[in-house]
């Protein structure tokens, strides 16, 4: 009875949910791609892993769908001088227009 006060409050509450699943979704892809770093064959080879899991993951919160905002970064990527010219590049600064010319002129 001593944790009632705290169950009523949680009850109350419109922006707590009973359930972890989003959370759970979010994470799903790393704890799969788990047994895949298994054969990244160094630790280099696990940090680039991430790198890669990272630019993804956070190509899907910032609305981008991933495999257009790849072709798009590896394609400019090569005409980078200096480490400036990134920013423009990163999901949540990359011009969606410019993902056009990987979709055929359809966005999404």
């Amino acid at each position: 009875m001593a944790q009632w006060p705290k169950l009523v409050r949680y009850l109350d509450s419109p922006w707590l949910k009973p359930d972890n699943n989003a959370c759970e979704q979010a994470i799903r892809p790393f704890v799969i791609g788990r047994n895949n770093w298994v054969i990244s064959g160094s630790p280099a080879g696990a940090t680039a892993s991430a790198a890669w899991y990272s630019l993804i993951e956070t190509s899907k919160i910032n609305g981008v769908e991933p495999y257009l905002y790849l072709r798009c970064i590896l394609s400019r990527l090569p005409e980078v001088q200096n480490p400036d010219a990134y920013t423009p590049l990163l999901p949540w600064k990359i011009d969606k227009a410019m993902l056009l010319d990987f979709d055929g002129g359809n966005l999404y």
